[in-house]
């Protein structure tokens, strides 16, 4: 899979930013030292510092290209590449806060995980979550439609696995982790000008490693033409010629004990 592109990824910097900055509004505690997993090009990793000035903040990502953004767009922050998924033990094990902004999707083994995150806090210490809940909206259905259509099987040869949990299933997990936690749930409803600009959305996420995964380039763009075509056909457009994109995204916080 190539690596991420972080220009194509803050064409929508406002909308993907925005449960970032929900979710730190919500948070009530002084860290003196806070960690962002999956900080991407930064802007999370920004909201982090601007919620809680004084902190020092550090951001991960297992990107080196959204690694190398980040620091050029944020020299005042420190950031690191690092992989959650198999080096979470080489993090210092002393944050007052960990928080994460859609990313654990793309990080597998969630019941190891959540107990991971939560190790590196402090007693007391607060993990701070949102990931996207999306998979019953259109484009998500229409890409996994048209991936298994057999015409696609040879030239498209990319099965996603999704590591997302249900809600039910994260309270669990956190139950059997810690008394003080809180989940809730916001669908956004986004403003897009054009279907395009969805398409142009989640190639840069959701689309991408189907993209990566095509035989050549013919198939690549094939398969954008037949997934645009559907994403014509399923959201609507409004009376203002714009279409309402929505997004679903679960949010909880924990204490740690």
């Amino acid at each position: 899979m190539s690596d991420w592109n972080p220009a194509l990824y803050l064409r929508f910097k406002k909308e993907r930013t925005q449960p970032a900055e929900d979710l730190a509004a919500r948070l009530e505690l002084t860290p003196a030292k806070a960690l962002d997993v999956g900080c991407g090009p930064g802007n999370s990793t920004q909201v982090v510092a601007n919620r809680f000035p004084g902190a020092k903040v550090l951001g991960v990502d297992f990107s080196s290209n959204m690694v190398g953004a980040a620091q050029r767009a944020h020299p005042e922050l420190e950031f690191l590449q690092c992989d959650v998924s198999t080096q979470l033990d080489t993090l210092p094990h002393d944050f007052d806060l960990v928080f994460s902004n859609a990313c654990i999707q793309w990080v597998p083994e969630h019941p190891r995980l959540l107990p991971g995150l939560l190790s590196l806090l402090n007693p007391g210490g607060v993990l701070a979550v949102q990931v996207p809940m999306n998979f019953q909206e259109p484009i998500h259905q229409i890409i996994a439609r048209t991936v298994e259509r057999e015409e696609w099987r040879e030239r498209i040869p990319y099965h996603r696995n999704f590591y997302t949990l249900k809600p039910e299933e994260y309270f669990d997990l956190l139950a059997n982790s810690t008394r003080d936690f809180t989940m809730w749930e916001t669908t956004y409803m986004h403003r897009m000008p054009s279907h395009q600009s969805i398409m142009e959305w989640y190639s840069s996420t959701g689309l991408r490693p189907y993209l990566d995964a095509a035989v050549d380039e013919e198939s690549r763009q094939g398969f954008c033409e037949e997934v645009f075509r559907q994403v014509k056909e399923a959201y609507p457009v409004q009376e203002n010629g714009e279409i309402i994109f929505r997004f679903p995204r679960l949010f909880f916080i924990a204490r740690a004990r």
